[in-house]
């Protein structure tokens, strides 16, 4: 008589619970055949569920599963019904279940499987094309599993601290009216209104800012997000966020809920207590140690600007490329790799490949010999002695050390030896190539300029948003000198990598104003583009600021995952591609004309 499985007889156990202590119990499993092996007479399997494996054996005496485990194949999903026993001498230490297995009573076949495209094993060397195609095969290994299991925690202690502290989880449209400054959006055509579109909204910034005016107080969301931009490592076309925006706070207030959550996040998930309050550093002090604004802080490296040397030794210092581009306002700087972490000729000599590859021309290198003179470099022939002792002096040289040396444009200069410094950092097994390797080096970048300058159409730019709020000491050069302004943004960084960022926003009118006047933002134009946000600010808007963290770098940091793609249930590809279901797709020319849109063909090359 079929035992009446999921009906009657409710599943006792997850199989990764079971332990001596259950030993002599009547349980039931669920699961998949993880494998199986037939030992002449009984036959044994591993059961697999998420939360791990327990192995099931079915021997002769209970004949009717005997029989049916005997078409058992892998992946398999089945139910057991059986009862705990000892497994003594033959315990599994590399299993949770390993003290135990269940000797099987009654057995039933859900569903039978196909032969997989590629082994369910947690270490496999199958394409993550192929992988990403059968992506619900994927996620049944256990790395993936317990990536995600690992999100669903963050998501529930996220919630948890964020309510013990007053914030209310709101949510706002995915949907909402395109607005310049930031990322690219995706647009939505509107069916109800021809040729005009939604965009999906890169963020909640200004709803959460129309959250602070409302007098909500304390908002937080975990909210997906969508912009159309290039991906990498670190990136997809749709993100998760955690989203928090305050009033009547000071950047300060908002620096110890975030430390709180993310000590909170670590605590609970990896058992490690991170120290706060986190470091701080000055956005041109990272820039100039680090080449960008989210260092990483578990080795040194550290760049040295020689711009200034450079100037001072002009002409007369015998290298006219670095003065050269010191004379037209670019910069110079130098990292020193220590003769303890000696490279080869043949290794320095592909730093440069690798400098050419980040967009650099070459990379100019010196070998620093006996009494400080310079070898292995074409410098050394015309540098006068003077400036290559200034050098050797300011990047602390010493005898078997290499310097590698970038000049030209600032932005390009530090890109450069941005990338350089951790290139070089894993080359030299300084830190791993992906993980944290134990280290967690937590860090806000504070006090960035308010505005940039783009040098294609010759006018400032909004380096975050149109509404941070500038340095109350700066607001007098807002018009006069903006490269002059920083504002109250920051940033908050972990190993080389951004996992928030956000400002304290601008509530005064009158300060909003030269803030557009300096970005070339007429009044018109300005309640064209953000008219609703800037009517709201009128009435009685609460002084405010926020913040956003990306919760899949979060996750990918935590799991120290390889990539972003590990941590995402279902992700999109490189070119932004779902490899299983085949989108982004063609639609047919109804649907187009309903909507009002016309495809355009790319053109030819």
């Amino acid at each position: 008589m079929a035992v009446p499985f999921i009906s009657e007889v409710k599943r006792t156990h997850n199989c990764g619970q079971l332990t001596a202590a259950n030993v002599g119990e009547e349980v039931v499993l669920f699961g998949w055949v993880h494998n199986r092996r037939d030992h002449g007479g009984a036959v044994f399997i591993d059961l697999r569920d998420r939360e791990g494996l327990t192995q099931v054996v079915f021997e002769p005496d209970s004949a009717e599963a005997h029989a049916l485990a005997g078409s058992l194949r892998l992946e398999f999903c089945i139910g057991v019904r059986g009862k705990v026993v000892s497994r003594g001498k033959n315990v599994n230490p590399k299993m949770k279940t390993g003290e135990i297995e269940v000797k099987a009573t009654d057995l039933t076949i859900f569903n039978r499987s196909e032969p997989t495209p590629f082994p369910i094993e947690d270490n496999i060397d199958t394409s993550e094309e192929k992988r990403l195609a059968h992506r619900y095969l994927d996620l049944r290994r256990a790395p993936l599993q317990k990536s995600l299991m690992t999100r669903s925690k963050m998501n529930a202690l996220t919630r948890s601290f964020m309510h013990q502290n007053g914030f209310l989880e709101l949510e706002t449209p995915f949907m909402g009216k395109y607005t310049p400054g930031g990322a690219r959006n995706f647009l939505v055509p509107s069916r109800m209104n021809p040729g005009k579109f939604y965009a999906l909204a890169e963020s909640p910034q200004l709803y959460k800012q129309l959250f602070m005016v409302a007098g909500f107080d304390r908002y937080f969301q975990i909210v997906k997000c969508f912009r159309d931009e290039d991906l990498r490592v670190d990136r997809q076309p749709e993100f998760t966020q955690i989203d928090v925006e305050m009033s009547f706070v000071q950047q300060d207030d908002i620096f110890t809920i975030i430390e709180g959550l993310l000590k909170k996040l670590w605590g609970e998930v990896l058992g490690i207590d991170i120290p706060t309050p986190f470091l701080r550093m000055d956005f041109y002090e990272s820039m100039a140690k680090y080449g960008n604004d989210k260092p990483d802080l578990r080795f040194g490296l550290e760049h040295v600007v020689l711009t200034d040397l450079i100037r001072e030794h002009g002409e007369a210092g015998g290298v006219p490329m670095m003065f050269e581009a010191v004379q037209n306002k670019g910069i110079v700087k130098a990292m020193v790799i220590p003769v303890a972490k000696a490279m080869s000729r043949a290794e320095s000599d592909k730093l440069e490949e690798f400098a050419k590859q980040a967009g650099a021309k070459g990379l100019a290198r010196a070998k620093v010999g006996e009494g400080g003179e310079w070898t292995q470099s074409p410098l050394s022939k015309t540098i006068s002695q003077a400036l290559r002792h200034a050098i050797n002096q300011a990047v602390g040289a010493k005898t078997g050390d290499l310097i590698l040396f970038q000049f030209g444009k600032e932005a390009l200069v530090h890109t450069v030896m941005a990338n350089l410094r951790v290139h070089v950092a894993k080359k030299l097994g300084l830190i791993p190539e992906y993980g944290s390797g134990g280290q967690w080096n937590f860090l806000w970048v504070v006090n960035p300029p308010l505005f940039e300058f783009d040098e294609e159409t010759n006018t400032w730019a909004a380096a975050h948003h149109a509404f941070t709020r500038p340095h109350d000491g700066d607001v007098d050069y807002l018009l006069t000198d903006p490269g002059r302004v920083k504002c109250h943004r920051y940033d908050v960084v972990l190993n080389g990598f951004e996992i928030g960022g956000g400002s304290i926003r601008l509530h005064d009118p009158k300060v909003q104003a030269q803030v557009f006047k300096a970005l070339g933002i007429s009044d018109e134009e300005a309640q064209t583009k953000f008219g609703f946000l800037l009517d709201a600010l009128k009435y009685g808007a609460p002084p405010h600021g926020g913040i956003a963290l990306g919760m899949d770098r979060l996750a990918f940091l935590l799991t120290n995952a390889e990539s972003l793609r590990d941590v995402i249930p279902f992700p999109k590809t490189k070119t932004g591609t779902d490899q299983m279901t085949g989108a982004p797709g063609e639609v047919d020319d109804r649907q187009l004309r309903e909507l009002h849109v016309r495809p355009v063909p790319p053109p030819q090359k």
